[in-house]
């Protein structure tokens, strides 16, 4: 068994977003003790160490990640596919926007409003010809505060593993989540 160094505590705390404090709390401890661990002053007893690992082990599992909240059915086009197939799907999925995927990697994405202005003759173009950029990309552990950063200038947030799409995130999504 290999126990956490005084640098690995500090690490996993801040990359929790937890402050000594809360850490101190959860793990019943106070904080200066969690901050002399931390600078390497103390060595805890085991019994210490344990608390604290359990501390941060519960915070882990309190942190919603892409991976909790993806659909792992994305609805979407291709950009040689005619812009009357990804009108029908919109349509027929009731989604105001869809992906753009070519090949399993996220290439555009395209909208109602994108296709509104188009004329009958235009909706046999291929859609890369009138799709807009493509949504952000995130891994499967990005967590909800990065997820909803880019939800407030984006319509969906893209999940990707190796670069191949696995998951789709919109603003519904985490309301029902939330709810």
């Amino acid at each position: 068994m290999e126990l956490p160094t005084p640098a690995d505590l500090r690490q996993r705390r801040t990359e929790l977003g937890l402050t000594q404090s809360e850490l101190a709390d959860t793990a019943d401890v106070s904080q200066p003790l969690i901050a002399r661990i931390e600078g390497g002053d103390v060595d805890p007893r085991l019994s210490t160490l344990r608390r604290i690992v359990n501390a941060l082990e519960k915070a882990e599992s309190d942190v919603i990640r892409a991976d909790d909240l993806m659909n792992e059915a994305v609805v979407s086009v291709a950009p040689d596919d005619p812009v009357s197939q990804a009108a029908q799907k919109m349509e027929e999925e009731a989604y105001s926007q869809l992906a753009v995927i070519q090949d399993g990697i996220p290439v555009g994405s395209i909208s109602q409003g994108d296709l509104v202005h188009l004329d009958s003759e235009d909706r046999d173009e291929p859609v890369e010809e009138h799709m807009s950029e493509s949504f952000p990309t995130v891994s499967k552990d990005a967590t909800l505060d990065e997820i909803s950063n880019l939800l407030e200038h984006y319509k969906a947030v893209m999940i990707t593993e190796a670069g191949e799409t696995v998951g789709i995130i919109t603003e519904a999504d985490i309301a029902a989540r939330l709810s």
